[in-house]
């Protein structure tokens, strides 16, 4: 007889992991409140909607990415070398199976949300923004998902990283084409956050990205969105295609 097993924000209390990767993505999906659709996945950035269109339901530790229509947001990612895409979180699952986003400074906010998925992603949509889901090819493990959670939720509210953001755009960076080989290295708890430096360093506490490789602190959602990147060190050392689909353009309605 299978055990009954519950997520903590502490970590995973079980008494039998039988048959649990195949419960777990149950477990996890809710019906959306609204429409929730991904299109077929494609390293493009373009408008097109390619087909067929799919319903989706988040998984814990999927990747939320987005654009930004203002210029002065996009001409500051495009001068560091952030290539077009703006915004990121992830996905993660509460203890009662509550399915949230976490992202840094969300819509201008100064600090570190959990926010409802469909919502965050329908309010990108409506202001004209791209949004796109890289969905993870096989799902976490409870263990992954209760240290994805745990480590997520202790970052709740915490500040933007204003100051380090800002100062993407000067020498001071950990991103370069030397330094980022010896700079920029996880460090698990920060006081402060930018948006691709927390899905990094929440990807790293759940085992999901390999903590030697990854750096957290030079890397952009656009890095995120290819995979691959213009820094030397992350474009031979970021590897995204094992772990997550291309990203798949997000929308809140069917095409017409």
């Amino acid at each position: 007889m299978l055990e009954l097993f519950h997520l903590t924000r502490t970590g995973v209390s079980r008494m039998s992991l039988s048959f649990l990767g195949i419960l777990v993505p149950c477990l996890f999906a809710q019906a959306p409140a609204a429409g929730s659709y991904l299109c077929q996945p494609a390293y493009c950035r373009d408008w097109e909607l390619r087909g067929p269109v799919e319903s989706y339901v988040p998984q814990p530790g999927d990747i939320f990415l987005a654009t930004d229509q203002r210029l002065w947001f996009r001409w500051g990612h495009l001068i560091a070398g952030a290539n077009g895409v703006h915004h990121s979180g992830i996905v993660i699952a509460l203890a009662n199976g509550e399915l949230r986003l976490i992202e840094a400074g969300p819509f201008d906010k100064v600090q570190v949300e959990t926010m409802n998925p469909y919502q965050h992603m329908s309010r990108h949509a409506a202001l004209g923004d791209r949004v796109w889901v890289r969905r993870r090819r096989v799902p976490l493990t409870p263990e992954q998902s209760a240290r994805l959670t745990e480590f997520a939720c202790a970052q709740e509210g915490k500040p933007f990283a204003l100051a380090r953001w800002f100062g993407q755009l000067t020498p001071l960076r950990a991103r370069g084409p030397i330094k980022t080989w010896f700079v920029g290295q996880p460090r698990g708890d920060r006081s402060r956050w930018f948006c691709s430096e927390l899905v990094t360093e929440c990807c790293v506490a759940a085992g999901i990205m390999d903590r030697a490789a990854a750096r957290p602190s030079a890397t952009y959602p656009s890095d995120l969105f290819w995979g691959h990147s213009f820094n030397l060190y992350l474009d031979g050392h970021l590897d995204l295609e094992r772990g997550w689909y291309p990203p798949a353009r997000w929308l809140p309605a069917l095409p017409r």
